[in-house]
């Protein structure tokens, strides 16, 4: 924009006696070269201003044509595709599928009926060879072990095939399988049977572990029943004990099981619900109850028992 330049002078006034201005052409000259200069820098703001419009111009048009040239070396961004017909991949899955059929049918075990019929397993190929038992031996029942010693082995030798040898240094009896082991609880049951011995039951009882699958030991003390001490400790064993061990007998006889009492601890031999009922009993008298009302729950207990077998 022109700037404008206005000037504004005082009329004379009659009381000064000053001359009225006159025009001066050096002025004049002088404002006609500002505008002038003005001008040009109008001008040449505008030359830059359409130089560099030209410049953006001409770097656009050249990027897009090099575009253009890599879009025609890569084939326009897209790699050509060669057809793929479906039959090698039918035939693929043809041959995937009868292999699988094969092996179905050479791994199937299934009857004729419709029942699954496995083979049956042979012990050698599951148990292991360094598998063994150490049941240690207290000093109590040295003696006894050595006594029978002979009629302890017969049964695990001849019946369960097990290797059987009594380990003076460590005071202890071992058992380990044999290529000859047939049943793979034959060391587990051998193990039961010589504990039950050393615990004190007898010899005719103990075999019965092995014979029978559903015998079971407990053992408990009179400690975690009630906490006695010195005498009343005494006259709660002889209380279960009974006099010349009547009383042991009596539950032994109505709940089908063996007991051993060795100082505090009790061992119970039996089935799971027959040591229950003996158990119970014997926390009874072990609590104090007297031994009548022992005995009469004992006798509904025997005639529970006498029906259901």
């Amino acid at each position: 924009m022109r700037k404008l330049r206005v000037t504004t002078t005082a009329a004379p006034t009659a009381k000064d006696d000053v001359t009225a201005p006159t025009h001066n052409d050096e002025d004049d000259v002088v404002d006609d070269e500002e505008d002038e200069d003005y001008n040009d820098e109008d001008d040449d703001g505008d030359d830059d201003d359409d130089d560099m419009e030209d410049d953006d111009e001409e770097e656009g048009e050249e990027e897009k044509e090099n575009e253009d040239e890599d879009e025609e070396e890569d084939g326009g961004g897209l790699l050509p595709i060669a057809p793929k017909s479906a039959e090698p991949l039918q035939q693929q899955l043809q041959q995937q599928a009868q292999v699988v059929v094969q092996q179905l049918q050479q791994s199937s075990t299934t009857s004729t009926s419709g029942t699954p019929s496995f083979p049956p397993i042979n012990a050698a190929e599951i148990l292991d060879e360094n598998d063994v038992r150490k049941i240690h031996v207290p000093p109590n029942r040295l003696a006894a072990l050595k006594t029978h010693w002979l009629t302890v082995i017969e049964p695990l030798v001849n019946h369960l095939k097990l290797q059987v040898r009594m380990n003076t240094a460590t005071k202890s009896v071992e058992l380990k399988t044999s290529p000859q082991t047939e049943d793979l609880g034959s060391l587990q049951k051998g193990a039961d049977f010589v504990h039950a011995f050393i615990l004190g039951f007898d010899l005719r009882d103990a075999i019965a572990l092995i014979r029978l699958d559903d015998l079971y030991i407990d053992t408990f003390e009179i400690g975690d029943v009630k906490s006695l001490h010195g005498e009343h400790l005494s006259r709660a064993i002889g209380r279960v004990a009974g006099k010349n061990g009547k009383t042991k007998f009596a539950i032994e006889n109505a709940t089908r099981t063996r007991i051993v009492m060795a100082d505090k601890k009790i061992h119970i031999l039996g089935s799971y619900s027959n040591i229950k009922l003996a158990r119970d009993s014997i926390v009874s008298l072990i609590l104090g109850a007297p031994p009548g009302k022992v005995y009469a729950r004992l006798r509904s207990v025997s005639g529970r028992l006498n029906e259901r077998f």
